[in-house]
């Protein structure tokens, strides 16, 4: 007689795939609020908020949170974001050059502004007088910081446009030069406007990322009028031997940066919607 074909025996049914999915859901929920309620049992509110929250030493850190530190923080991130984007413009020209030597510099510069600390660049400009006696950063303390995020931002920016100069349509070039327009109008007209459009969103988490790196800005020695917003954090919390000028900082980075990140997100959304 032909075998039997086997049945599953009562008790032992397979989970369907759907069934599974749903098991491993409810187990992560579980872990999930096992942890969040051994945080809230376990933590130490009081201490926490007593050394990172603490209201009277929150107050101290107005009105020059907003006057002072926020101020410079923009200046140098807007400052360095304007100098990135402009020779990350060139830098990724002279890569799609035709002319050796162009794409060789941008190639070099490139590689070595994107494997540096971004630390080690602002130490090598606080050297820069040692290194070239007389010589001085236009725009002092803040033109240094501006260098220091403008040469690190360019290498990165660099990339970010050679990738929009790329996927600009041959055939808008080709258009171009029918019309009578010299190679050089042609990509300052036509090409150079379309890829600066195409690459908006990235741009945006770019300068996010400058606004950020301006952090960096402390390690020149900064002080007084020149602080930005770490700097300013951190010398009223040695002053006040307390974290909440830190958080404070923390806070006012957050509250510039998360829309900003929205909008390059809302941005990179419509920029794949128009596809």
């Amino acid at each position: 007689m032909a075998d039997q074909p086997k049945t599953a025996e009562p008790g032992r049914a397979r989970l369907s795939p759907r069934k599974k999915q749903q098991v491993s859901r409810v187990i992560q929920y579980v872990v999930l609020a096992a942890a969040l309620v051994a945080l809230v049992l376990y933590a130490d509110w009081g201490s926490l908020a007593q050394n990172f929250a603490k209201v009277d030493v929150a107050r101290e850190t107005l009105p020059d949170l907003f006057t002072v530190a926020l101020r410079n923080t923009i200046i140098y991130a807007v400052g360095g974001f304007v100098f990135a984007f402009l020779l990350g413009l060139l830098l990724a020209l002279m890569r799609l050059s035709q002319v050796g030597p162009y794409r060789w510099i941008s190639l070099v510069y490139i590689e070595i502004f994107r494997g540096l600390p971004a630390l080690l660049i602002f130490l090598m400009i606080t050297f820069l007088p040692l290194a070239l006696p007389g010589f001085a950063v236009p725009g002092g303390t803040y033109g240094q910081g501006i260098l220091g995020l403008g040469l690190v931002g360019a290498a990165y920016q660099a990339e970010v446009f050679r990738a929009g100069l790329q996927a600009v349509p041959k055939g808008q070039t080709e258009a171009a030069r029918s019309l009578g327009m010299s190679a050089t109008r042609a990509q300052v007209t036509v090409v150079i406007p379309q890829a600066i459009r195409m690459v908006i969103p990235p741009t945006t988490n770019q300068f996010v990322s400058l606004l950020k790196d301006s952090s960096l800005v402390l390690f020149l020695g900064v002080s007084g009028e020149y602080v930005e917003l770490a700097k300013f954090g951190n010398d009223l919390a040695s002053q006040y031997a307390n974290a909440t000028p830190i958080m404070v900082a923390g806070v006012t980075y957050l509250i510039v940066t998360i829309p900003l990140g929205y909008l390059a997100s809302r941005l990179e959304g419509r920029k794949g919607r128009t596809r």
